[in-house]
């Protein structure tokens, strides 16, 4: 997964107002970006755990775990990554999430309202 390198680590105080102009409800964006922050989730998840099962071998035990240099930095990165949820929510402010509204048995695919720099 490709993640953006100007997403800040740390949470910023947003305006209520930047989440209700695409929806028109803020609980639904929330939503939205809690949808999307559990897919980002699984998505490093994911990674992490196929870059990691190069390493382990089936007759791991406690006795003889070792220490592998490459292992550990591939975790510091995930570490250092910003929240699923810090990236959830830039996305959706960038109008790059797309969701999907269902009224009246008619489906229709939104895009998120790109926000004003």
């Amino acid at each position: 997964m490709e993640i953006k390198k100007n997403i800040p680590n740390n949470t910023i105080t947003r305006k209520l107002v930047d989440f209700d102009q695409s929806t028109g409800n803020v609980y639904k964006t929330v939503n939205i970006i809690a949808r999307r922050a559990n897919q980002i989730s699984s998505e490093l998840k994911n990674e992490l755990s196929r870059k990691l099962a190069d390493f382990s071998s089936p007759t791991d035990n406690l006795e003889e775990t070792f220490e592998n240099r490459e292992q550990i930095e591939i975790s510091r990165y995930y570490e250092r990554l910003p929240k699923p949820v810090i990236i959830a929510t830039e996305e959706f402010l960038d109008g790059e999430v797309f969701y999907k509204e269902d009224k009246d048995g008619e489906r229709k695919e939104i895009p998120a309202v790109k926000r004003n720099k």
